[in-house]
C-alpha cells in the first residue's frame, strides 16, 4: 500500500506544498542515485557531446583511428580548432590519444563510450520517425 503523505519545499525561493505519493519509491529512487561525483561526471559528458563539433569528432573516432588533420578535414575547422575540442573530450575521458612518430592518433577511450553513441543515435532515430 502506498503511504502518502505531505512535505513542504523550497523551491525557487517560495514555500512550496508537495504531495509524494509513495514514501517508499522516493527513499528507493534516492538510495540508487550515484555518488555526486559520479553525476557531475555524467553531466560533464553529456555537456562535451552537446557540442556539434565534438561529437562530429567523437563519431567519427566511432569506426578508426584519426589524426588531428584527419578530424580538422572531417569537421572542416583549423587543426588548431581540433586539439582545442580533443582536449576537453580527453579531459572527460571520451578520447585517448597514442603516438605514431610525431603525430598524435585519436581513438574512443573504450567501449562504453561507442556503446553510449550508438544507444543516443538509436533513441534520436527512433525519435525522428
Amino acid at each position: 500500500m502506498q503511504r502518502m503523505s505531505k512535505r513542504s519545499h523550497i523551491t525557487g525561493g517560495e514555500a512550496c506544498e508537495v504531495e509524494i505519493v509513495d514514501d517508499i519509491a522516493v527513499g528507493q529512487a534516492l538510495s540508487e542515485m550515484p555518488a555526486p561525483g559520479v553525476r557531475k561526471a555524467v553531466v560533464d559528458i553529456h555537456d562535451a557531446l552537446a557540442d556539434e563539433t565534438r561529437l562530429r569528432i567523437v563519431l567519427a573516432l566511432s569506426g578508426r583511428e584519426l589524426c588531428v588533420c584527419d578530424l580538422a578535414n572531417i569537421c572542416g575547422i583549423t587543426s588548431s580548432g581540433v586539439s582545442h575540442q580533443l582536449r576537453l573530450l580527453r579531459d572527460r575521458d571520451l578520447v585517448t590519444y597514442r603516438r605514431d612518430g610525431k603525430r598524435a592518433v585519436y581513438s574512443l577511450s573504450d567501449d562504453h563510450v561507442r556503446v553510449m553513441l550508438s544507444i543516443a543515435i538509436e533513441h534520436a532515430e527512433e525519435r525522428a520517425r
